[in-house]
């Protein structure tokens, strides 16, 4: 399951009881923190019962399901899930194993020990028992993740946010103007998010302790920008990293963010393409005074959040004014200036 992840929630079974299966064919899949995983059948042969049931916690080594090999002799079987099929399926819900079982040959596990204790049904005589139409769902592990982790985060740093504004009209205007030909040569798309992580690489090349993070009484200077960018799916939010961004061009990091924005939405993004970020970007227009009149301009708001007890107000306003100079004139950018 990966050296991060102890446990998950068995999810859902992609098979019934009396289904064929083949080696290697995805049978089941377990939710993590972090990413969905499919269980992989060790053995070609029938499935004859399952022995946990979705909504269950298990661990490596929980056994799953019994797969019979066509008659052959006893042949217990531990397989570990598969990282390298974690995609998220619609899945029949299984029928009621047979009553009378035929002697099983291989037992599939997912990779170590005995069952862990279920995780509790949802209870209909909670002391929060939904009112009269209220409708009670339990979370997914994922977002469970998120919001442990955000309470971590509010409880461990001394946050503090500064804002700014800047006028989109003129990366607007060079989106405008070159998206067709920057598809033409590059087959993706000319966002503004490109745009955005530019920005941010060139703000935090002059503010280094925006990039930096404290370790225990030391800090850690980055001179790299691994820049996580959000991606909203069906299960929750996932955070998947853009490696080395400062070495990137513009055609880079909207074929990266393409590829990952991809796989966050149909659930097959690794562990490893969300965790190590050092910056993220997620990203908002409204009417505004120009000249004494109400005009419709494409403004958006900057904010920064970050930690107070490592970074002072004066670097935070200078790394959103560089961001803000960048995007307002993104030729600031070919200049270097």
């Amino acid at each position: 399951m990966g050296e991060s992840i102890t446990d998950g929630t068995l999810a859902a079974f992609l098979k019934k009881p009396g289904d064929s299966v083949q080696i290697d064919e995805p049978i089941a899949q377990v939710e993590t923190n972090k990413v969905t995983i499919d269980v992989a059948s060790p053995e070609a042969g029938v499935i004859q019962k399952f022995v946990a049931k979705e909504g269950d916690t298990v661990e490596p080594g929980t056994k799953i399901a019994i797969i019979s090999k066509s008659g052959e002799g006893a042949n217990v079987t531990h397989v570990a899930p598969s990282e390298d099929k974690n995609t998220v399926k619609e899945s029949p819900k299984p029928s009621a194993p047979a009553e009378k079982e035929i002697k099983p040959s291989v037992e599939t596990v997912v990779a170590k020990d005995k069952l862990k204790t279920p995780s509790p049904a949802l209870s209909t005589t909670s002391a929060t028992e939904p009112k009269e139409r209220e409708i009670k769902v339990r979370m997914t592990r994922l977002r469970k993740s998120v919001a442990a982790r955000l309470k971590w985060a509010q409880n461990t740093y001394a946050t503090l946010t500064t804002f700014n504004e800047v006028d989109m009209t003129n990366l607007m205007k060079l989106r405008s103007e070159y998206k067709d030909a920057f598809v033409e040569k590059h087959g993706v798309k000319l966002g503004f998010m490109s745009g955005f992580v530019k920005a941010a690489v060139s703000g935090l090349q002059n503010q280094p302790i925006i990039n930096a993070v404290i370790d225990g009484d030391d800090i850690i200077y980055r001179d790299y920008v691994d820049t996580s960018i959000g991606v909203g799916t069906p299960k929750g939010l996932v955070v998947p990293v853009i490696r080395d961004a400062e070495k990137m061009n513009f055609a880079d990091i909207e074929k990266e963010i393409s590829r990952l924005a991809k796989k966050g939405i149909d659930g097959s993004l690794s562990i490893d393409e969300m965790a190590g970020g050092t910056f993220t970007i997620s990203n908002g227009g409204r009417p505004v005074v120009v000249d004494g009149n109400i005009v419709a301009r494409p403004m958006m708001y900057l904010a920064l959040t970050y930690d107070h007890r490592l970074i002072d107000g004066r670097e935070a306003v200078l790394f959103l004014r560089r961001i803000k100079d960048v995007v307002e004139d993104p030729r600031r950018l070919l200049l270097d200036i």
